[in-house]
């Protein structure tokens, strides 16, 4: 039980092998049985996630939530399932066909090909490539391809207008999101997730560069379109946004890769930020560390959902305004200032504990700084003060008091 994942590869190892099969073939079936296992873990945690994701709205929101389909309405998302299957699928006329078709399946296999390279565990790892966070990062732009195609052959200018707010959005929060992922790959020396992984014992990177974490978490937040930053599909002005001509299962497969999307930016930062599969007992119990790994995204999902739930939808000038004038600075000046100081104590070579109260002190500073810096630059509010006036009697009100 304690390395029960790897004990089924072997058994399923010797049974082909048994069977007549070459190790090149048997390798090949062992790799795409994974592939296929991490895809049905993706879809079911979805449809999950929806269901919980909709109990803490109502709950937030002073409602019930889904509470007729089933116990507590947990059969509420497979009746959603059910009903977007047998929803007829429309293309508009004057539609790219093509690209309108491709755009879900690219925003859906966009999430999904990121998972590839997750270590759920210490030896349970799908690919670990030496470049893992230039290939996170890269494989995670093609969700804004998608957009882009999905707005731009819709034939629609709403869908169009939506789309072309990805550019300034999504493509601009990208450069604090990775500015803030270069932090671990300094402090690890390395851009195997394994490595950032194992240099997180025991302290993890939260607690060593909280500002990095901090900028990554509201990045990741915009990435995905969430609110506050939900202005991609702003149904006020935009209608739906980019998939307003999209019905049935096309449709579904943006909502998925949504749902998808937020948590596997939950499980990014578990594995930046908060050791990935490290716990008690992980490194001898491989189960336990898959454990400690889902139970920390899906904490980190938590979070991302109550700030979404509780904050309003922002303006596009303040959102493009927190960005260039806080983010993006303070994510390169938070770098610097790690760089340095990494450098520094490690020819110091201190205890890890002041290493660790030294880096956190450091980035602390850099926030508090940039707050209380953005705190002055913002103009004061004018209150336009009116003189007092006499209200004007009518002759008829005079007659009528007298």
């Amino acid at each position: 039980m304690a390395d029960l994942i790897n004990v089924i590869e072997n058994w399923l190892n010797k049974l082909l092998l048994g069977w007549g099969a070459s190790p090149g073939l048997t390798q090949f079936i062992l790799q795409a049985l994974g592939s296929v296992l991490v895809v049905l873990i993706c879809f079911m945690i979805v449809i999950a996630l929806i269901w919980v994701e909709r109990k803490l709205a109502g709950r937030i929101q002073d409602r019930f939530g889904p509470n007729r389909a089933g116990p507590f309405g947990i059969f509420q998302s497979f009746a959603d399932i059910i009903k977007i299957f047998t929803k007829e699928y429309i293309t508009p006329q004057g539609a790219d066909k093509v690209t309108f078709n491709i755009a879900p399946v690219l925003a859906i296999a966009s999430v999904l090909a990121i998972w590839a390279v997750f270590p759920f565990a210490s030896n349970v790892i799908g690919a670990d490539v030496n470049v893992g966070v230039l290939y996170i990062v890269a494989i995670g732009s093609f969700g804004i391809l998608a957009i882009l195609m999905a707005g731009w052959s819709s034939n629609n200018r709403y869908a169009l207008l939506g789309a072309s707010r990805s550019v300034a959005m999504l493509i601009s929060y990208e450069i604090p999101m990775v500015v803030s992922l270069l932090i671990p790959v300094l402090l690890a020396h390395s851009m195997k997730l394994s490595a950032i992984i194992d240099t997180q014992r025991p302290w993890w990177f939260i607690l060593v560069v909280p500002t990095a974490a901090l900028i990554f978490l509201i990045s990741s937040m915009a990435e995905i379109g969430k609110a506050p930053f939900d202005l991609l599909e702003a149904e006020s002005e935009l209608v739906a946004g980019y998939h307003t001509e999209y019905s049935g299962m096309k449709f579904g497969m943006f909502y998925v890769a949504e749902f998808l999307h937020q948590f596997t930016v939950g499980a990014l930062i578990t594995i930046f930020f908060l050791g990935g599969w490290t716990g008690p007992m992980a490194a001898h119990w491989p189960i336990l560390g898959v454990i400690y790994f889902f139970g920390k995204a899906f904490l980190v999902y938590l979070v991302i959902s109550w700030i979404r739930l509780s904050l309003p939808r922002i303006r596009i000038d303040e959102m493009l305004n927190l960005n260039w004038k806080f983010l993006i600075p303070v994510s390169f000046i938070n770098l610097i200032g790690v760089a340095v100081a990494d450098r520094i104590l490690l020819d110091l070579e201190p205890p890890r504990w002041l290493y660790v109260a030294v880096m956190f002190v450091l980035n602390m500073l850099i926030l508090l700084v940039a707050l209380y810096l953005s705190g002055k630059s913002q103009p004061a509010l004018e209150v336009e003060e009116f003189p007092h006036r006499p209200v004007a009697v009518s002759p008829r009100t005079e007659k009528s008091s007298s």
